[in-house]
This record gives C-alpha cells, structure tokens and sequence, in this order.
C-alpha cells in the first residue's frame, strides 16, 4: 500500500484575532482563519483575483504563540496539514463536515519596513529565529530578488539558496 503525504503552506492574513481554548484534558488549541488572497492573468489578458478562506488550529505552545503575536488583518505563513471531520447536527439530524489546516509550523511575516521574523514553536517576536538555543537574525525579505514567472521555463534552473524561508 502506498503511504500517503499530506502537506499544506499558506501564507495570507488573519480574518479575526485568534481564539485559545482548552480541552478536557487541559491541552490548549488556537483557532483563527486565514484569507489567501490568489491574482492571475486570463487568456485575454485581464487580471482576475479571488479570495480563499482556510480554518486553521493550532495546539499547545504553538498556538499560544500566534494567539499572543497575533491579531486580526496580520500576515503569516503557516504549513501543516489538512484534516477532514464529519459530524451529524443535532439540532437539524444532517452530516456536516469541515476541512482544516492543522498547522505544524509558522512564520511571522512583519507587515511593517518589509522584513520577516521567523517563528515556530515559540521563536522571539523580536524577529530573531531561535536555532539550537542561539538566537539568530532572521533574512529579511527585502533582500529577494523580484523573479517575473513569465521569464521562467521548464528549463530553467533556479537557485533556492538565497530564498528567505
């Protein structure tokens, strides 16, 4: 049987400040939705852009971090996975279901002077990355390159080294 990959990044903006509850068993879980915006050209050369609405949670310290980072409008870019769960309303007796990005990771993306501060599991909001117990400054995003999509090919090589996540 073929083992299966279930992976997800996004980056986009919070549409509400995120929200942390506890479960029975004390375990906290942070939940927030995240709005991806996505623009491309048609055929007839007009720019289309649409939305994308994704419910995400995110458990113990984690999510704690984002909860106290934070708030509604603020840009991040997360990775995880997605999980599917079905229920029946018991007020109407109809299966519902939901997907929802369980997030394993984070990154803070700093909406102010273009730079990033790289998070995860409790990195500093200083905007430093926390490695091996040694802080270190994070790359900033102002030092990419802009790269047209349309200059690229199947052939073209790209070098990821320089890229700032």
């Amino acid at each position: 049987m073929v083992k299966g990959f279930n992976k997800v990044m996004l980056m986009g903006n919070l549409t509400r400040d995120p929200e942390t509850r506890n479960t029975p068993s004390g375990q906290s879980v942070t939940r927030f939705s995240l709005a991806v915006n996505r623009s491309w050209r048609g055929q007839d050369g007009s720019q289309h852009e649409e939305t994308g609405f994704f419910d995400c949670s995110a458990w113990g310290k984690l999510g704690e971090t984002i909860a106290q980072y934070l708030k509604k409008g603020d840009p991040i870019f997360i990775s995880g996975r997605l999980n599917y769960s079905s229920w029946e309303d018991q007020a109407t007796k109809t299966k519902r279901s939901k997907v929802e990005v369980v997030v394993e990771d984070m990154n803070f993306i700093s909406s102010k002077g273009g730079g990033e501060r790289s998070g995860g599991y409790g990195a500093a909001a200083s905007g430093e990355k926390a490695v091996s117990g040694e802080a270190q400054p994070s790359p900033s995003l102002n030092k990419a390159t802009d790269v047209n999509l349309d200059d690229i090919d199947e052939n073209t090589e790209i070098d990821l080294s320089e890229v700032p996540f």
